[in-house]
């Protein structure tokens, strides 16, 4: 709601998330800069890096001819890049099911973000100039498409090797991966306070319950702000209990249901496609975890006694 309504707000939005986590790992989990960390602090600097490397590197995709949708289609390759780099990396094997699932999922997952996407672009008349320099424009987005996909897969299993070293230290994790970029928001410091501005200009909005009256955009940014904590709280758990793969898919799962959400809310169309891609995301989920090998051991010790 807060971008629909203030297209360019993702600064502020983000950095409202990161300056929240931070100030309460700070508190209950740093003791107030007491507590010094489990795992040594180059690492999570290594982790910074990466991260920002992708969200720069997909960021500016966008300026080498690479549409929206294209940019959509990409991203939801990343359970292939995953799965691929850890048996390169970690040199891990996987059963014919856990291939197929996650084959299954990307499937769907494709079917419904292209469907989605031509969508988009079919709404959207967009002229861009055709020749040999546009072309090779746009290869060079595709190339760095790709390697922000493979960056993002690295860094899940760059995670998954630091627990396995150190231990499961998911709170400081998530403390320290929100703290160390904060410094690089002050080259975003003019485009936060104009929003900051804008938000303070929005119409007042009296919050239930508490009976507090404030701009209605500061409230939107507070309950996102609390939404995005449990959500990014939930899967730095997770990171710390499965295999970056898993995390990986639970993820993917998530900007899915997020995908169809948004065409449900906003009424867009749902086709057959969509309703295929849903299918396999449910069938390739349902493979991964092996949901229909228990019940039928469930089932075979049932008539076994």
């Amino acid at each position: 709601l807060a971008c629909r309504e203030f297209p360019g707000c993702g600064n502020i939005v983000t950095f409202s998330q990161f300056l929240f986590i931070a100030v309460e790992g700070f508190i209950f989990e740093a003791d107030f800069g007491r507590k010094r960390p489990a795992i040594p602090i180059r690492n999570y600097f290594i982790m910074v890096a990466m991260f920002f490397t992708v969200s720069v590197v997909n960021n500016y995709a966008l300026n080498l001819n690479i549409a929206m949708p294209l940019h959509m289609i990409f991203r939801s390759g990343s359970l292939i890049a995953s799965m691929a780099l850890g048996i390169i990396i970690l040199k891990k094997r996987y059963s014919v099911s856990k291939y197929t699932s996650i084959a299954l999922v990307s499937l769907g997952i494709f079917t419904c973000t292209f469907m989605s996407a031509k969508q988009v672009a079919s709404e959207s008349s967009l002229n861009q100039e055709d020749g040999p320099q546009a072309f090779l424009w746009w290869l060079l987005g595709i190339a760095a498409l790709t390697f922000a996909l493979l960056m993002s897969a690295r860094m899940g299993i760059f995670q998954e090797t630091l627990y396995q070293k150190y231990g499961k230290h998911s709170k400081e994790a998530l403390f320290y991966n929100h703290a160390l970029p904060l410094p690089g928001f002050l080259l975003l410091a003019p485009n936060i306070y104009q929003h900051a501005v804008l938000f303070n200009q929005s119409e007042l909005f009296q919050v239930p319950v508490i009976g507090l009256t404030l701009p209605i955009m500061w409230f939107y940014l507070l309950m996102n702000v609390i939404t995005q904590y449990v959500c990014i709280r939930g899967v730095f758990i997770l990171t710390t209990e499965c295999t970056s793969l898993t995390v990986t898919l639970v993820v993917t799962l998530r900007k899915f249901v997020s995908l169809i959400f948004s065409i449900l809310y906003f009424q867009n169309p749902f086709t057959g496609w969509h309703w295929l891609g849903t299918a396999f995301v449910f069938v390739g989920t349902l493979m991964y975890t092996e949901v229909w090998n228990s019940f039928l051991k469930k089932r075979r010790r049932h008539k076994e006694q």
